[in-house]
């Protein structure tokens, strides 16, 4: 599940590092690699499986904050994450894989700037989040394809695939929780795309 993170993320937050460095931007140094001490950090856990929704927005914020470095003309980011779900567990690196997703299949892909928007709250006895962009989105036949991989159980798909990271969060979420929840794709071509995920409100344990 870790080995998902790009290793060109690391690569490039480290370059963009070493120029501000060099160009003796001491404050932008400093945001730069707090941002990426608290993204790693999270990604690490301590081994967990599960975080809190709490620490896996400070996650996401952290990576936005880094990619905004590298994307500040063509991107901006929302989150708006309801506090009443903070001290919810929900399994690690749920959200950071749509959120690049977003930005690299979405936004990359646009004229102009766009924005990524990050919500989550609490109905029922789910917890639901929505990422949103207003990018390039998908059409029919793309996102057809995409939903028949996600829903597929027996899906083996290679962690080279640019779609490794989104089936990864739908398959362990579908692990823990059962196949009533997980993550679903609505996106329509030149307008953008919302990916949501529906995990059911409960503390639970992960399996051993």
């Amino acid at each position: 599940m870790q080995a998902q993170i790009n290793p060109h993320f690391l690569y490039n937050t480290l370059d963009a590092i070493v120029w501000l460095a060099e160009e003796k931007k001491t404050d932008e140094v400093v945001s730069m690699v707090t941002s990426l001490s608290e993204f790693f950090r999270t990604t690490l856990s301590a081994g967990r499986d599960f975080i809190t929704v709490k620490e896996e927005e400070s996650h996401i914020e952290s990576y936005l904050q880094i990619q905004r470095f590298r994307y500040e003309d063509i991107m901006e980011y929302e989150i708006d994450i309801c506090p009443e779900i903070y001290d919810f567990l929900i399994p690690k690196l749920t959200l950071q894989p749509l959120v690049e997703n977003a930005l690299y299949h979405g936004i990359k892909n646009k004229r102009g700037k766009g924005k990524i928007k990050i919500t989550g709250k609490k109905e029922g006895d789910k917890i639901i989040f929505h990422v949103m962009d207003n990018g390039r989105g998908m059409d029919e036949s793309t996102l057809r394809k995409l939903r028949e991989t996600l829903n597929n159980d027996d899906n083996k798909i290679d962690r080279k695939d640019s779609g490794f990271g989104l089936v990864n969060v739908n398959q362990r979420i579908r692990q823990y929780y059962g196949k009533e929840d997980g993550l679903s794709f609505e996106s329509e071509e030149n307008k953008g795309t919302i990916a949501s995920v529906i995990i059911r409100a409960k503390k639970i344990e992960p399996f051993s």
